[in-house]
């Protein structure tokens, strides 16, 4: 029986384009949010979900951030890295003058955020669940159009208007892989986390960040987000090189669950490694 991959839909999104990247046999489920895909593969409707970590542009996706720390206890147990190329898509016959509103996800419209104030500065931009399901939606309305993938454009009978509209030809999103569990040693692997410290003494985070620098252990990432608690308490997001098993990582991690008020370990993964 194929994989069940649970990913971002409907058909026609990035996130599709990396769940057939990461297994172009499994049987593709979409669902409409970053929320739905962890609950499909919590509650075993899949065996896997595909969703957008961190873009290159716009930075991290934070639904998907949210659903690690507040919503799912799944792991992470690979990432991808796909380059971003958006088109301008609208219905057959339309033209650029007539376009009145743009929809996309928030995200791409973040990443073309350039490209739309040159061209369209009076255009109403309106968020999508995802890209695909923008040309959907763009498609019933007169004067609109989206910002999705040729993809996208192929599936449902859209024309490209312009294509490569990213900010940055560069674009590219990071993707993870959540299942229930995450990868053993690869010996090229990489480790996320999350934890939160006491915000009302000096010299806290200083000492979680020492735990990693006395061993060598270096950190590929470090961010924060709002706790969803009391004003000003973080929670941080740390991504170092090696696996959660190896000694110096797991004895790293395990002085900081001593020090740290919450901690979770989102899973150690391959690294990735762009084809050669």
């Amino acid at each position: 029986m194929s994989k069940r991959l649970a990913y971002l839909g409907p058909p026609g999104t990035f996130s599709e384009e990396a769940a057939l990247l990461h297994d172009p046999q499994a049987q593709l489920l979409p669902f409409a949010s970053v929320a739905a895909v962890a609950a499909a593969v919590d509650s075993g409707m899949a065996d896997e979900g595909v969703v957008a970590i961190e873009n290159s542009l716009e930075g991290s996706v934070n639904e998907t951030l949210d659903v690690l720390i507040h919503e799912s206890g799944l792991s992470i147990c690979r990432e991808l890295v796909l380059p971003i190329e958006h088109c301008l898509l609208a219905a057959p016959g339309a033209s650029s003058p007539d376009l009145k509103v743009i929809y996309s996800h928030p995200q791409a419209l973040g990443q073309c955020r350039r490209f739309l104030e040159r061209c369209f500065p009076r255009a109403h931009l309106e968020a999508a669940l995802s890209t695909a399901a923008a040309v959907e939606e763009m498609l019933s309305h007169e004067g609109a159009a989206a910002i999705a993938t040729r993809r996208a454009g192929e599936l449902y009978g859209a024309q490209v208007l312009a294509h490569g509209i990213q900010d940055n030809l560069f674009n590219k999103t990071r993707f993870v892989v959540l299942a229930p569990h995450d990868c053993p040693p690869s010996g090229h692997d990489k480790t996320s986390i999350a934890f939160s410290v006491a915000h009302d003494r000096p010299g806290t985070l200083v000492g979680v960040l020492h735990e990693f620098s006395d061993r060598q252990i270096n950190l590929t990432k470090i961010e924060s987000r709002p706790s969803k608690g009391e004003l000003g308490v973080y929670i941080f997001l740390v991504d170092m090189e090696g696996h959660r098993t190896d000694p110096t990582v797991a004895e790293a991690l395990e002085k900081v669950r001593g020090q740290a008020s919450f901690f979770k370990v989102f899973g150690s993964y391959p690294r990735y490694a762009p084809p050669v």
